[in-house]
């Protein structure tokens, strides 16, 4: 067995570049959406062998909503195909699904198709978390409240009410496409997350991409505030 004791066992990644990715090639935005699915495919099936035990994706923020009505329809298709086409596949290699985000905001036939796919992937060892209608500002603000309502109001019980309360700490937040930010994902839970910024749009982004940021990963000092 392969040894990974410096591996990030929490990875999280902001997918961007579908839109530049399409439009350098004279393409509709869709199909830079479409590859964006298939590059997210080629990444989960090869996550296993990288020492990953949990795998989160950002792939439709809160503000997204502000996108064309077109943009939002045809996003909102590619999640309804993905989802059916790709969880014999999750069930077959023991991965759990698991949404962060308000995801009952979506249409209904979404709603029942996540409640069912998070329902039959429930016993899975490994995970892929999916960011839908995902914004990290108002999770604190709602984590904070349910504390509040719980009693004394600490770093713990924030935490203990975030989406991600289930999931490992945070090793490695990854951005595609050059842009150097955060996007409202996941301010709490990259505290002391080390971060990589890659210059690949995401169509184009693969698992030797990953693999290349865990083994910079691997070659960095984490001192968690110490010196």
């Amino acid at each position: 067995m392969p040894q990974f004791e410096n591996t990030a066992k929490h990875v999280a990644i902001i997918m961007d570049g579908n839109g530049r990715w399409a439009k350098r090639r004279m393409l509709p935005r869709a199909m830079g959406h479409r590859q964006g699915v298939e590059a997210v495919r080629k990444l989960v099936r090869n996550v296993e062998p990288m020492g990953i035990d949990c795998l989160t994706l950002y792939a439709f923020s809160s503000e997204n909503w502000k996108r064309p009505e077109d943009e939002v329809g045809d996003l909102m298709n590619l999640l309804r195909k993905f989802i059916k086409s790709d969880l014999p596949e999750f069930i077959a290699n023991d991965v759990r699904l698991k949404i962060i985000g308000d995801y009952t905001a979506l249409e209904p036939d979404i709603v029942a198709q996540l409640e069912d796919a998070l329902e039959q992937t429930s016993k899975g060892s490994r995970i892929l978390a999916v960011a839908l209608n995902y914004g990290s500002q108002q999770e604190i603000v709602q984590a904070a409240a349910k504390a509040a309502e719980q009693g004394a109001v600490t770093e713990e019980s924030i935490a203990a009410n975030l989406y991600t309360a289930d999931l490992p700490p945070l090793d490695l937040l990854i951005r595609t496409s050059g842009e150097v930010r955060l996007s409202n994902f996941l301010l709490w839970q990259c505290a002391y997350a080390e971060m990589a910024f890659v210059d690949v749009l995401w169509p184009d982004f693969t698992p030797e991409h990953l693999q290349q940021a865990l083994d910079d990963f691997a070659d960095r000092e984490r001192r968690f505030g110490g010196r």
